[in-house]
């Protein structure tokens, strides 16, 4: 049984989701339960950021990445010790919503938040959000199909 009292931090992410290195984006798990995932990250800041374009801006569309590896860690977690849930593929994102232009230059942490609206053992539906300091950043909607070649 999930024990959401269990907080990862970024090595236990790192090792349990396919997102390596500098691109294994999140600090740590903040909150989780069977719907929801709350995580922080401070890697938006980072200068070596991989997603970073030539001139050094971090787009808010990147957000969705931060959101996809949220819902990525909140799977494996809800796996727990029982049946592996797969590879897990976002295959749409409706619905979103840029409230800023970029990410580098917001000073305070990420925070992230998915909340599974639907699913079953092929396909989920998150709604998702990324804030700092309480203002929403970026919002919207992601589909997630498991063990796509399955299908």
């Amino acid at each position: 049984m999930p024990n959401p009292l269990f907080h990862p931090d970024h090595g236990w992410i790192a090792a349990h989701i396919p997102h390596q290195g500098r691109m294994c984006l999140l600090e740590r798990v903040l909150a989780w339960d069977a719907q929801r995932i709350a995580c922080a990250a401070t890697s938006h800041r980072a200068p070596e950021h991989p997603l970073r374009d030539e001139q050094g801006r971090l787009g808010a569309a990147h957000a969705i990445e931060y959101a996809a590896q949220a819902m990525a860690v909140h799977g494996v977690l809800l796996a727990g010790s029982g049946q592996p849930l797969g590879v897990g593929y976002l295959t749409s994102v409706r619905g979103v919503r840029l409230h800023v232009d970029r990410l580098d230059d917001v000073a305070d942490d990420l925070h992230i938040e998915a909340e599974r609206l639907s699913g079953d053992e092929r396909l989920i539906l998150y709604q998702f959000t990324v804030s700092a300091a309480g203002r929403c950043l970026v919002e919207g909607r992601a589909s997630v199909v498991l063990d796509a070649q399955r299908l």
